[in-house]
């Protein structure tokens, strides 16, 4: 009997001594920010439950933690997730040193040159679809004529998320004949909640009443923001129920929103927060440890945009009865003209700046 105990512990030690292992480094903004971070952790989370392996997260404070916490984490896991555009330069410094890990990096592009480590798969996103669907609902939407955009750092994925948004909102213009305008900003941070409130409050109060915010837990913030300007219109307490909201909306045929980025945000202000533009990094997260833990880890390039399931637009759990019908079939329809490549969204400032839409809704 002692034999048999003896072996089944020595049995649960070897079995731990090799379980998968999977270690996730967070950029600056960190768990928390209801949105990149979170998003990707909600990925590793999903692989976690489906093979049962054993998952951690490193936080940075600051981005000269990128490389330690990058080359400690490889050191003891199977996997490491690097998440975000500015540890690009640590990732490709330190994966190089570690041959036998493996390593996703989202939002991250391959080096100058072309070339990506075997060891190395990269996730980037078409954020400019989901934020062109954003960008045509504001436009439908606003009451003042005016829309604004608050961007965190202007790195490639933000404004990714600008064109697609400003395009969105062109692409409106072009099929009503309007001439709705997109007021910008930078909060050049991330995680400067207060920031994005003091900015888009500004933005209210240059006309704007729609603010899509792609600034990471800034956004946080934005979202502050409409909803104490909606209660003020309203003349609603901050505890007042979702009926209560679409009625007074209704009442007073104004008010202001947030539109969030990323992850689902809308439940952070129920009836405030219009919609979000989604960007599935936790699916990117899930594929990449899934594919290595499948042992199908191929390494390279992957770009996810709204065919792949990689960008999309938030149900709208709590404003859809606020949106004409007409206006959502209409966005259902433009995804499927971007699924089918009838509609290109653009993705650099020249094809933004040339960019107009010809497309006949056939209802």
């Amino acid at each position: 009997m002692k034999k048999a105990v003896l072996f089944l512990l020595v049995l649960a030690f070897v079995v731990s001594s090799f379980a998968f292992k999977v270690i996730m480094v967070t950029d600056v903004g960190g768990l928390g920010d209801k949105s990149f971070n979170d998003g990707a952790w909600a990925g590793v989370l999903r692989a976690r439950d489906k093979y049962g392996i054993d998952v951690q997260v490193i936080q940075s404070k600051e981005q000269s933690d990128y490389v330690d916490n990058l080359s400690n984490a490889a050191k003891e896991a199977d996997v490491v997730i690097a998440v975000g555009f500015m540890m690009s330069n640590a990732l490709f410094d330190v994966a190089p040193q570690y041959p036998a890990t493996k390593f996703i990096g989202i939002d991250i592009a391959p080096p100058e040159g072309g070339n990506v480590p075997k060891n190395i798969q990269l996730y980037l996103f078409k954020e400019q679809e989901s934020a062109f669907f954003v960008g045509y609902l504001a436009a439908a939407m606003t009451k003042t004529g005016k829309v604004g955009f608050i961007g965190g750092i202007a790195i490639p994925p933000v404004e990714r998320f600008r064109y697609g948004y400003v395009a969105g909102v062109k692409a409106y213009n072009d099929i009503y004949g309007e001439n709705v305008e997109v007021i910008v900003g930078y909060t050049d941070s991330f995680t400067d909640a207060a920031k994005g409130k003091s900015m888009a409050l500004a933005q209210f109060d240059q006309g704007a009443d729609i603010i899509f915010a792609a600034a990471g837990a800034c956004g946080n913030g934005v979202i502050d923001a409409a909803k104490e300007k909606s209660l003020k219109v309203y003349g609603l307490d901050a505890n007042a129920d979702l009926a209560k909201i679409v009625d007074a909306y209704y009442e007073k045929g104004e008010g202001y929103f947030a539109i969030g980025v990323d992850s689902d945000q809308d439940y952070m202000a129920p009836g405030y927060v219009l919609a979000s533009a989604l960007k599935r990094v936790d699916n990117a997260s899930y594929y990449g440890v899934r594919d290595a833990y499948r042992n199908r880890f191929k390494g390279g390039l992957e770009v996810l945009g709204a065919q792949e399931d990689g960008v999309g637009l938030s149900p709208m759990k709590y404003t859809k009865g606020m949106v004409p019908s007409r206006i959502l079939a209409e966005v259902e329809y433009l995804n499927y003209a971007i699924k089918t490549g009838m509609l290109v969204v653009p993705d650099n400032e020249n094809d933004l700046n040339n960019f107009t839409t010809d497309i006949e809704f056939p209802f």
